[in-house]
């Protein structure tokens, strides 16, 4: 399956520049469009949603450098998960935790899997 954004919506990149800095920001992107694909919220409710979540940031003094844009993303993709009954807030928080651990539980420069919160 080749992943595509919803309508309307661009890539998030430009030309020549790279689409993604980490891979867990690919993964919150293809989460919100499958999502979206799947009927779960539209896509104008998804950008409604984040900008939100950008607009608080910038108000609690982010300095909107573009850097961590995907933190944003990642925001609100927990909230309008939490709104739509997606997702549990508490399931959210333990999940977190569990990839905190397998990240803090792998040797650096191997991928993170999450069975690694185990050690």
């Amino acid at each position: 399956m080749k992943l595509r954004p919803p309508a309307g919506a661009p890539w998030p990149a430009e030309e020549g520049e790279p689409v993604f800095n980490e891979p867990w920001e690919a993964q919150a992107f293809g989460l919100a469009v499958q999502l979206s694909e799947a009927g779960h919220f539209t896509w104008p409710e998804w950008a409604d949603v984040l900008s939100e979540e950008i607009k608080a940031a910038q108000e609690g003094g982010d300095p909107d450098t573009g850097s961590n844009y995907y933190h944003h993303w990642l925001r609100a993709l927990e909230r309008i998960c939490a709104e739509k009954n997606l997702a549990v807030e508490r399931e959210v928080e333990t999940r977190a935790e569990e990839w905190r651990k397998a990240y803090v539980n792998t040797p650096h420069g191997q991928p993170v899997e999450l069975s690694a919160a185990e050690k």
